[in-house]
């Protein structure tokens, strides 16, 4: 964990010096950082930035550290004897910090001095913490509010956390509930009689929470891990009435006698068999394994396609089968269980939520997940069902409340409020600052234009946004339109826009089903003009009068790429799977990628590889060597920051911004690079590393790039190298191999070797 923790702040570019038991080990830790996958480092000379020691021979060197943070094993002893040893070394006003979520804080600083009290907290960072975005924040029994505060404020800015403000209580907030929950799936399963694989369907996306559901994510976390957890917290919460759940299940802890841990040990609630690494299941009955399931469930065939994720819910809670029930009682008894800890472990219900969200990445958190199923609704089942609502719900209803939270916008300003379960009254939700969510300002100011594909939303101080809704944000006509529509309105009303959403991925490109049909129905002049039509569009990105700053964040593939290359900026997310991966799906990059890359480099060899071979990024720091981004280009570490990140970006650029007309000097290599490239795909053919139809797309790409195999090394114009790529994309699309790719796709959503 120490090592993970180093490697985000690695990240964030800051310097930091791990000490383990011994120099081995930490620099263990570091390799380990790097070489996992997923990996903890952003590009792979992060860890540069990390210097490995031992507590022996450098804890010296913490006397030059501005935060100190602790994370090694849950033992209080070894961490009080620990911190024995740093308030002797660490500089006056240094920050310490413990990553504990089983100790009480006040147990580890017990007898300290003063100042050193000051300065400690907990700072509970979530494993790996370059994904998960929740840390919470501990004050410590004497903790000062500007220290605490600081922190919070460092957290969020530069390792870009959603922080949480959380009480010294057992596994603070996230775990606490978090692992009612898991207790919960586990004894459920044995009283529903389902199995492994039954659960992992009803407690996946299905509900709103990760694909990893609950048994996969058990042989993530490890099964010792997750005994230890459950065992240390029903020894440190005897007054909680909901203790009992604290306990394994005896066909996990039969599993942990005989070693089936999880990943660690290679094989847990699942395992890999054999050559092809199938997937078997456990039955968790016999103990013997069997080929994974895809559990066919009746009543799902219809509800799982239930949008949006509230009705799909109350659908899944009001089936009268094995799956309803056992959603019912998982799901009612959670949200009942974290309605009971307000105000032990948060004053708040909004803390509750974004910690669930943050640390888990649930959909919702148990008192938004309440508001789904229906407040009332909700209350009178679990009457009916024999539990007795807590006091703060009770005082609740007698308020005549309908749930928990409601929208409170004003004067075209979105506002939300929450019931304050302690004061039994409504509270507004204070704005955050530097974090705009753009469904917010469409229910408080509507929107300037929309359709079924995408908005304009009026960001306010003069930006406009064009935020993408269609499936996966995909690019058809409808969200081209509405690009459109924004440079339009930029002309007369706007200073700027920005192009950006807050989806679960930027973009996947291109509406590749309507591609195949127009191919297959081989419409040719249509798809040329559609091509044409979106070059064009990205030409007018490029060369508007004003400034356009594209946001991108997560997948942002093929077109989804390509409309970002074009604007006059990007700010990205720290999180950025960028590439143009065209070939995937038999063609090449038909918008303007091969133009524009190489508008930006000569590097023709490196712009051959990365399109043929269909790389992506797997951070904005990657995506920076790439040269998808380029000086002037930003970063954003906090998601929920981008496109206020973006709209700051946008309006800098505003007094300085000069237009500029397309190029006509863009330089190619000609008949001399296509050789070279063509020479490239041959030996790659040769040695395996691609197959005959991708040597068959990289001759088509190696044309594009060298500029239709000029002699010398000639300038061309960007409307040039335009007609190349529509040219061969065209081509290829006619061929029933790329066909067969693109259908193999839609289908699978894997690329098709052909």
């Amino acid at each position: 964990m120490g090592s993970r923790i180093a490697a985000q702040f690695a990240n964030a570019r800051i310097p930091s010096v791990l000490l383990d038991l011994d120099l081995a080990a930490a620099r263990a830790g570091v390799d380990s950082a790097l070489k996992s996958r997923p990996g903890g480092f952003f590009v792979a000379d992060g860890v540069r930035l990390i210097t490995p020691g031992s507590f022996d021979a450098d804890l010296e060197k913490i006397k030059d550290c501005d935060w100190i943070i602790e994370a090694v094993s849950e033992n209080l002893e070894i961490k009080r004897s620990l911190y024995e040893r740093v308030q002797r070394r660490r500089a006056p006003g240094a920050i310490v910090s413990s990553n504990t979520s089983g100790i009480p804080l006040r147990q580890i600083v017990e007898g300290f001095p003063a100042e050193f009290r000051e300065h400690f907290l907990g700072t509970h960072f979530f494993n790996p913490p370059r994904y998960l975005h929740l840390a919470e924040v501990i004050p410590g029994p004497a903790t000062r509010p500007d220290i605490l505060a600081a922190v919070s404020h460092f957290c969020d800015l530069h390792l870009g956390k959603g922080v949480v403000p959380c009480k010294d209580t057992p596994n603070f907030i996230a775990n606490r509930i978090g692992s009612f929950f898991g207790s919960r799936v586990q004894q459920l399963t044995v009283e529903h009689d389902l199995t492994i694989e039954e659960v992992d369907l009803l407690t996946g996306q299905l509900i709103g929470l990760p694909k990893s559901a609950s048994y996969r994510l058990l042989d993530i976390v490890g099964l010792d891990v997750w005994a230890h957890v459950t065992k240390n917290l029903y020894e440190a919460v005897p007054d909680d009435p909901f203790r009992h759940h604290f306990t394994m299940q005896p066909f996990l802890m039969d599993m942990i006698r005989r070693g089936w841990l999880g990943d660690k040990r290679g094989q847990g609630c699942y395992k890999r068999v054999g050559k092809d690494r199938e997937i078997h299941a456990l039955n968790w009955k016999t103990l013997e394994y069997h080929p994974a399931d895809k559990p066919r469930i009746p009543s799902l065939e219809h509800v799982r396609k239930i949008e949006p994720l509230a009705d799909r819910l109350k659908a899944l809670v009001a089936l009268d089968d094995k799956a309803g029930r056992f959603l019912w009682q998982l799901l009612s008894t959670h949200v009942l269980y974290a309605a009971h800890r307000v105000p032990e472990i948060s004053d708040r219900i909004v803390e509750v939520d974004q910690a669930m969200r943050w640390g888990y990445a649930n959909t919702m958190g148990p008192f938004e997940l309440w508001d789904a199923l229906g407040f009332e609704l909700t209350a009178q089942r679990l009457e009916v069902d024999g539990f007795a609502l807590p006091e703060n719900i009770q005082r609740m209803r007698s308020a005549g409340a309908k749930s928990f939270y409601r929208d409170a916008d004003s004067g075209g300003q979105p506002k939300t409020e929450y019931f304050d379960l302690n004061g039994a009254g409504y509270a507004e939700l204070a704005p955050r600052p530097g974090i705009t969510v753009l469904s917010n300002l469409k229910r408080a100011r509507g929107v300037v234009k929309t359709n079924p594909g995408a908005s304009l939303i009026d960001l306010g101080d003069g930006v406009l946004c064009c935020e993408f809704h269609s499936k996966m944000n995909s690019l058809g006509d409808d969200v081209m339109q509405m690009m459109r529509a924004g440079l339009a309105e930029l002309e007369t009303n706007f200073d700027a826009l920005v192009i950006g959403n807050q989806g679960d991925n930027f973009s996947v490109g291109a509406n590749l089903m309507m591609v195949l049909l127009a191919a297959q129905e081989e419409e040719w002049d249509e798809l040329n003009l559609a091509i044409h039509r979106y070059q064009q569009l990205n030409m007018a990105l490029k060369y508007a009068p004003k400034p356009v700053v594209a946001a991108p964040f997560g997948m942002s593939l093929g077109g989804g790429c390509e409309t970002p290359l074009h604007c006059t900026r990007i700010q990205a997310s720290a999180e950025l799977y960028m590439g143009l991966v065209e070939v995937g799906v038999g063609v090449i990059p038909g918008g303007g990628g091969c133009k524009e890359m190489l508008a930006r480099t000569r590097d023709v060899k490196n712009i051959f590889e990365q399109i043929g071979f269909g790389k992506v990024s797997t951070s904005a720091a990657e995506a920076r060597q790439f040269n998808y981004l380029r000086d002037g280009d930003g970063i954003s570490m906090n998601p929920e920051r981008l496109i206020e990140d973006a709209k700051q970006l946008a309006l800098s650029l505003v007094p300085t911004h000069a237009p500029g007309a397309p190029r006509t000097d863009v330089t190619v290599s000609g008949e001399e690079g296509y050789a070279l490239m063509k020479m490239g795909v041959w030996m790659a053919r040769q040695g395996g590393y691609i197959s005959e139809y991708d040597a068959v797309i990289g001759e088509k790409l190696a044309h594009v790039l060298s500029g239709g195999r000029l002699t010398g090394s000639p300038q061309v114009s960007e409307q040039y190298l335009l007609d190349l790529e529509r040219e061969a994309f065209l081509s290829l699309c006619g061929r029933r191999e790329t066909q067969a790719r693109m259908q193999h796709m839609l289908k699978t959503g894997k690329p098709l070797r052909n």
